[in-house]
């Protein structure tokens, strides 16, 4: 399983329910992706970055869901360049449902 760390920069003075706008205008997409697992859509305005955290089941996965057409997406959206990061999920400790799974 591979995690995922999407990050983009916002543009300065756009609030944190314009990008949650433009999320929204994307959930039906990753929710039929069939290779993610989970997104976590991720904002800081203190620094004026926004982004997301994916599980996916592979990196092949990640990097074809990211590709050229999710990048142009992101310039068109936000005017910044995503910067992409990858990790080996070792293990994944559940509190909702009470589990640790290792991988």
């Amino acid at each position: 399983m591979i995690a995922e760390l999407v990050k983009f920069r916002i543009p300065a003075g756009m609030t944190r329910a314009e990008v949650l706008e433009v999320a929204r205008s994307t959930y039906a997409g990753w929710r039929a992706h069939p290779e993610l697992l989970r997104k976590h859509y991720l904002i800081d305005e203190g620094q004026g970055i926004g982004g997301g955290f994916y599980l996916w089941t592979s990196r092949a996965a990640a990097e074809a869901a990211h590709d050229a057409t999710f990048r142009a997406r992101v310039r068109a959206r936000f005017g910044s360049e995503p910067e992409f990061t990858y990790f080996d999920l070792q293990a994944l400790v559940d509190n909702e449902s009470g589990s640790v799974t290792e991988y």
